[in-house]
């Protein structure tokens, strides 16, 4: 009979130590828990690498002056890599993108939507002074030379190559190129980008939420 006391008590002792140990995995768990809400609540101490797209450029403007990105600084910049003899994703483009300002409001004199051809042999500045007419008032058309353009589309990760004319008329001939239209911020550097495919109202909206 005497060994029944020390039975029970040994019994008891298990169990609270089982209700001990379950009591501590509970407690980590809710701790654990609580650490990764704090995490995930918390804004992150790092930094997303800074995407490489955009820099230093020497061009002329539809106007005839000469210009660099030091001219636009303090605005935003809505670029978009065309030219006036494309026939259809050039004309759309510039066509959302002027809609796209006209819905900024107030805040479209914050930003400068910029034409930069890639046909330089046919686009110069009077020439793009009459297409960029056609849109957007404050829409501004860049061209220069050869070489400026080329290392104008390189800091800006464009693609572009003429297509010529299968008859071979050296003057009939297309531009292949990239179509993205980037948005940089008023210090130069790469905030966005939209394809041609964006409309106008969610352009917008993007460059409101970002400026």
């Amino acid at each position: 009979m005497s060994k029944q006391p020390n039975k029970t008590i040994s019994r008891l002792r298990l169990v609270r130590r089982i209700a001990i140990g379950l009591a501590a995995l509970i407690l980590v768990a809710v701790v654990a828990v609580i650490a990764q809400q704090r995490l995930a609540d918390s804004p992150r101490t790092g930094t997303a690498p800074e995407v490489k797209i955009g820099g230093p450029f020497a061009l002329t403007d539809h106007t005839g002056r000469q210009v660099t990105e030091k001219d636009f600084q303090g605005k935003a910049m809505l670029i978009f890599f065309g030219y006036t003899y494309c026939p259809d994703v050039c004309p759309t483009s510039l066509t959302e993108i002027s809609a796209a300002m006209d819905k900024l409001g107030p805040l479209a004199d914050k930003v400068v939507p910029i034409l930069v051809s890639v046909d330089p042999e046919r686009d110069t500045p009077e020439v793009l002074k009459d297409y960029v007419a056609h849109f957007h008032p404050s829409i501004v058309g860049l061209t220069g030379t050869p070489e400026q353009i080329k290392q104008t589309a390189k800091a800006y990760r464009v693609y572009y190559a003429k297509v010529t004319d299968k008859d071979g008329d050296k003057d009939a001939y297309l531009m292949d190129h990239s179509s993205v239209i980037y948005l940089m911020g008023p210090d130069g550097k790469f905030l966005t980008h939209f394809s041609t495919q964006t409309d106008a109202e969610t352009m917008a909206a993007k460059i409101k939420s970002l400026l």
